[in-house]
């Protein structure tokens, strides 16, 4: 068992009468995250930052994994990948202090609770890592990330207009939320 600080991984959890697995991401599953985000609905995909569909892709991932910028806790339902919460450091001294969280539910496993346990293990990372902030990025639309965010305590920092453009070529409003990790209560 991995023990980053306060956070104990592999572990089994319960989510919405499924048994999940949860642990931390390695090279041995840069495969199955290209199929996890391949099945994933367009729209699942259309503001991430990078084409988690493509393997060049996510081997750069990995590699920042390998490397301590990135943490992910992959949560596994028998030997399907059904989520991820990953914590991305900065590699700007001026903002080392901060980390983002990206956090991502197979469709079969959303309002099982599962994305605030993968959020909450992030927060323990960020902790144990030492960051101070954690900063979440989504479009205005993406109205059930925004309600998962405000629930576990994050604000909103700014409404940036027209600032990302989607697959069709229409601009969209992004939001930027964040979270003070040093009032953060470690039984949450």
């Amino acid at each position: 068992m991995m023990n980053a600080g306060s956070l104990k991984l592999p572990r089994k959890i319960k989510c919405g009468g499924h048994s999940v697995e949860l642990r931390l991401m390695t090279s041995d599953d840069a495969d199955n995250m290209v199929e996890f985000a391949r099945a994933l609905p367009p729209e699942d995909l259309q503001f991430l930052r990078t084409d988690i569909t493509d393997p060049k892709v996510v081997a750069r991932w990995v590699k920042s994994v390998e490397e301590g910028m990135r943490f992910s806790v992959l949560a596994w339902k028998g030997d399907d990948l059904v989520g991820y919460g990953s914590l991305n450091r900065r590699d700007l001294e001026w903002m080392s202090h901060l980390g983002e969280i990206r956090v991502i539910v197979s469709p079969e496993m959303r309002s099982s609770g599962l994305g605030g346990i993968l959020a909450n293990d992030i927060f323990m990372l960020a902790k144990d890592e030492g960051l101070t902030k954690i900063v979440a990025q989504m479009a205005r639309e993406q109205k059930g990330a925004r309600r998962l965010f405000q629930k576990l305590g994050f604000a909103v920092e700014a409404l940036l207009a027209d600032w990302v453009i989607d697959r069709s070529g229409n601009t969209r409003d992004m939001i930027i939320m964040s979270f003070d990790v040093t009032g953060l209560n470690e039984n949450l």
